[in-house]
């Protein structure tokens, strides 16, 4: 007996349903996960710039940003001259000398390649050179980039450099001299009246800041002026006077220390 053919199923054509929902679900899915990450990471960025804030000092005791002063030109389109202050930098704990590593001319060494690697890293070699000398280190600071022009004062930019090499003589107790030298450009302003008067007023400024701000002590640091009496270069050229325009800051080794021990009580 033959068997009897079942008739065929009506196709359903509302299959796709499922699929269309599965897919749907997924979508859902992924957005409500991309959601939560991006609220996690804008919680983690702004914890993470309010304590780059803090860390640079870019907000004020009260939380706020700090403004900036508007300066008042007025009709005559001239900017009025301003009293050149570096900013506040917190001093190192002051520390008696004696307390201190006498360098020596390994120190010296390691201190030469301390400061050499932060000039290349804050890009400031054309403003700074270090030297190692029978009398010890020597930190030439440049006019260009550290001192106004014709001015004794510092330049703003400069704060962080001087506070770089105050923080590298405070590790030592050698004695220190500060040494102002200039070109044989004659110069005559309403402050000074000689090359002498402005190399020394600038090693004299430089040697209050360091004992001022900086607390290296008094009884281990002098300032000298020697005006273009003792030129490093030729002033023949341009170049030559640039180099010239500057002032060295000496840390004496024991030997140096000792030769002026000398020489003063003659």
């Amino acid at each position: 007996m033959a068997r009897r053919k079942e008739p065929e199923k009506p196709a359903n054509h509302e299959r796709w349903l499922v699929s269309y929902g599965d897919l749907l679900t997924l979508l859902f899915a992924v957005f409500v996960t991309l959601y939560a990450m991006s609220q996690a990471d804008l919680k983690k960025t702004e914890e993470v710039s309010a304590s780059m804030r803090r860390s640079f000092g870019l907000m004020d005791s009260k939380g706020a940003a700090p403004r900036l002063a508007v300066i008042d030109v007025g009709r005559s389109g001239v900017i009025p001259e301003m009293t050149v202050t570096p900013p506040p930098v917190r001093s190192p704990s002051r520390m008696p000398a004696t307390g201190r590593l006498k360098a020596g001319p390994e120190e010296f060494r390691a201190m030469k390649a301390s400061l050499d690697a932060y000039l290349i890293r804050s890009r400031n070699q054309g403003k700074v050179a270090v030297a190692l000398s029978e009398r010890g280190l020597v930190i030439t600071l440049k006019e260009a980039g550290i001192f106004e022009s014709g001015r004794a004062e510092l330049t703003p930019e400069s704060a962080e450099l001087v506070g770089t090499v105050a923080e590298l003589l405070n590790k030592v107790s050698n004695r220190c001299r500060v040494e102002g030298h200039t070109d044989n450009q004659p110069i005559h302003n309403s402050r000074f009246s000689s090359n002498w008067d402005l190399s020394t007023a600038r090693a004299t400024w430089l040697v209050k800041l360091l004992t001022g701000r900086y607390d290296i002590e008094a009884a281990r640091i002098s300032a000298t002026g020697y005006g273009e009496f003792q030129p490093a270069a030729s002033n023949d050229t341009e170049d030559g006077r640039a180099r010239n325009r500057r002032v060295d800051v000496v840390l004496l080794s024991s030997e140096s220390e000792a030769a002026e021990a000398r020489s003063q009580v003659r």
